[in-house]
């Protein structure tokens, strides 16, 4: 399917909204000028270059489901288990919002759709891994607010939330750097305070 130059700005209107758009869950935390959603899958995205060359996994695949896992969300926001709405639906509504921007993209839109089916179903490694990749850019987002608050946040519930969620061995080796590091900040911060 082509795309006509008018629909492609429109795809690029509606992904840019995402630069703008902050995470929602740290809103509800009052962090002050949290990341974007377009920052989130950038990093994401980064993580996938750091793949050891020996994995198994198709990189470029797992960096382009990245990239495109939260795009719907440029139509129907970041809806967070927070928000109220049945997990059921919010998938309804990211697929419904997936295929139109997929429309908007033409040929592409199709890849773009299928990652995000593959993402959402979970139905490969690559898309198990990249959800991995997404639970790890959140802890690790959440120790960099708690050390740029001064620990004054308290964000264990991230943590927990993803306790027993990491299998693949480069993120499960930072997730023990990360735990490794908050440790040791939070402790120099209770002496600090003492």
């Amino acid at each position: 399917m082509s795309r006509s130059a008018s629909m492609t700005l429109e795809f690029l209107k509606l992904a840019g909204i995402l630069k703008k758009t902050p995470r929602r869950g740290w809103e509800l935390r009052n962090i002050q000028n949290p990341e974007s959603v377009a920052g989130h899958m950038y990093r994401m995205a980064i993580m996938t270059f750091l793949l050891d060359e020996n994995d198994s996994l198709d990189t470029n695949r797992c960096m382009k489901m990245a990239l495109i896992h939260d795009l719907p969300e440029c139509i129907v926001g970041d809806i967070t288990p927070y928000c109220g709405v049945d997990p059921a639906e919010k998938k309804r509504l990211e697929i419904e919002a997936m295929e139109r921007l997929a429309k908007l993209a033409g040929t592409a839109g199709t890849e773009m759709s299928e990652l995000f089916k593959e993402y959402v179903s979970q139905s490969t490694p690559e898309a198990k891994f990249v959800k991995q990749l997404d639970r790890m850019d959140m802890i690790l987002q959440a120790f960099e607010y708690e050390v740029q608050t001064d620990g004054t946040a308290d964000l264990q519930e991230f943590f927990d939330r993803v306790e027993d969620k990491f299998s693949h061995p480069s993120m499960v080796s930072l997730k023990k750097e990360i735990a490794k590091q908050r440790e040791e900040f939070h402790n120099n911060a209770s002496s600090d305070k003492q």
